[in-house]
């Protein structure tokens, strides 16, 4: 099988549909309200934006995008809960080790209104 055989254009449209309609709009509300709810873009603001985003935005943005994979793929409400208990946790812990460093930056050098 060469590397073609494996590409599949189906999955590709769903992420692009999904980066387009959900997570770019729900990042660009979310990085607005966090830069009004902490305005100062001094280290502990930062820590804060960060914190809120590790403990409500990741949590949200993942479930979502792991209940419109499976909606998409035909999976059942069962399913889907299912697919949630048990990939949930471990990519927002794999999360907990790769975006607090990309939010850091994000909010404190690139982000301010």
């Amino acid at each position: 099988m060469s590397s073609s055989d494996s590409y599949d254009l189906k999955r590709t449209l769903r992420m692009a549909k999904h980066a387009l309609f959900i997570l770019g709009p729900s990042q660009h509300m979310w990085f607005n309200f966090m830069s009004k709810a902490f305005p100062k873009i001094d280290v502990p603001s930062t820590l804060k934006k960060i914190l809120v985003g590790q403990a409500v935005f990741g949590p949200i943005i993942n479930t979502v995008f792991f209940s419109y994979n499976s909606v998409l793929q035909g999976e059942s409400g069962s399913e889907i809960v299912s697919r949630l208990k048990c990939d949930l946790l471990p990519t927002l812990l794999g999360g907990a080790m790769f975006w607090p460093v990309c939010d850091f930056v994000t909010f404190k050098f690139s982000y301010s209104h």
